[in-house]
């Protein structure tokens, strides 16, 4: 049964990333830059906190990992849209190459919905590295100006990210969260177990 007395504090940690959205989206429409992107902050240090939270206090779970990565994507689309309504010329220069860039993540999360019939959660130490990377690019950007070598570096690192978790959707036959990367999937016993 829902009832939010079912969610720990890391929960509520991801929660916050959900429910702060429409502010953002405001904080978006009366141009309010600074504020904008001091929430926006706030949002990203509270991924920091969350996984870390849960993990210390032993609450992990599936629900959390979802949660979190539902919490994880409405930030990344919040930081878009400021980075588009505030950064607008830098967007519009460098489209193509963020096309191309976003392809591959449309491409599996219509894989993962279609197989799991939600998102992934595998939370992977690359993802990670790939979520540190689009964070600090999007905070510079909208706090001082964009700088191409982090933006390169981004696309990069977010590419080889997402080609990852294709793989791991691939690999596992049905859903799993906390996956560190293909090398580990390799040995996870969930993932043997359903292919016995």
């Amino acid at each position: 049964m829902f009832t939010f007395k079912n969610f720990n504090i890391a929960d509520w940690f991801s929660f916050y990333r959900i429910i702060i959205s429409p502010l953002l989206l405001v904080l978006i429409w009366l141009d309010l830059r600074f504020a904008f992107s001091c929430f926006l902050l706030v949002s990203y240090l509270t991924d920091a906190i969350d996984g870390q939270l849960a993990r210390k206090l032993k609450i992990t779970s599936p629900r959390g990992s979802q949660l979190d990565s539902v919490g994880d994507q409405i930030t990344l689309i919040m930081g878009l849209i400021g980075l588009l309504n505030f950064e607008s010329d830098f967007i519009k220069t460098n489209l193509t190459l963020i096309l191309i860039a976003f392809l591959p993540f449309v491409l599996q999360m219509f894989i993962a919905y279609y197989k799991y019939g939600k998102a992934t959660a595998f939370h992977t130490y690359l993802a990670k590295l790939s979520a540190v990377v689009q964070s600090v690019f999007i905070l510079w950007s909208l706090f001082f100006s964009p700088e191409y070598p982090l933006f390169y570096i981004m696309l990069i690192i977010g590419i080889l990210e997402t080609v990852e978790e294709i793989t791991l959707i691939f690999m596992y036959d049905t859903w799993a969260s906390d996956v560190k990367g293909i090398y580990w999937a390799l040995r996870d016993k969930r993932r043997l177990e359903n292919k016995q």
